[in-house]
């Protein structure tokens, strides 16, 4: 699984455990083709993965991932924005070319 998940985004996703989620809870992360990056991702904390995810730890961060998410994150940088236009996740994904803007 190569993905890196920027510190931003580790912040929010332990905030979100946090706040939503109780011990050895996890961040289910469904992503899908879809969206100016070329990713759309369905986000939800989770008591325990469903059929199928895999379950990954990054830096005592759980996440569950589909199998499709598996594949679809490969390569890619997880990061975090909080802008006048977009708070949440964003995916950095090379294999896709941006619309429009850099």
């Amino acid at each position: 699984m190569g993905f890196t998940i920027t510190p931003a985004a580790q912040k929010f996703m332990r905030m979100m455990l946090r706040v939503d989620g109780g011990a050895g809870s996890g961040f289910r992360l469904a992503v899908s083709p879809g969206g100016c990056s070329g990713l759309a991702a369905e986000i939800s904390v989770r008591t325990e993965p469903q059929a199928g995810d895999a379950v990954i730890e990054r830096d005592g961060v759980k996440l569950f991932l589909p199998a499709e998410s598996r594949i679809l994150l490969d390569g890619v940088t997880i990061d975090f924005a909080d802008t006048a236009t977009q708070t949440g996740l964003v995916f950095h994904d090379p294999k896709q070319v941006s619309c429009g803007h850099h």
